[in-house]
């Protein structure tokens, strides 16, 4: 399976790159954290480590450790504005539960 992103969370992705100047592309991990268990992580980084797993999708490069892809294969990255609110969402098919607050889940 892989990583995929919607196009409006492409279009995200390209526009924060471009304004930061560098950087190769998009690393989504997990990490322990929240009354669920685990929290995904989501930077901008600017090299690609030789562990990880490289997506490349709608000119967006997406990067994964090892441990985090066992918890995001199969998962859709999207990004959405609903009122004042808005951010990137993990559309996970690995997700069993998640907290009442939505900041974590379990697999």
């Amino acid at each position: 399976m892989a990583i995929t992103l919607t196009d409006a969370a492409a279009d995200r992705v390209k526009a924060f790159l471009e304004n930061r100047g560098k950087g190769v592309g998009l690393r989504l991990g997990v990490k322990t954290s929240g009354c669920s268990g685990m929290a995904y992580v989501l930077e901008f980084v600017d090299q690609v480590e030789s562990d990880d797993t490289v997506f490349k999708d709608k000119g967006v490069t997406v990067l994964v450790d090892p441990k985090s892809f066992l918890y995001l294969d199969g998962t859709e990255l999207d990004y959405a504005k609903e009122g004042l609110n808005e951010g990137f969402q993990f559309n996970n098919p690995n997700v069993k539960d998640s907290c009442g607050c939505g900041e974590s889940f379990t697999v």
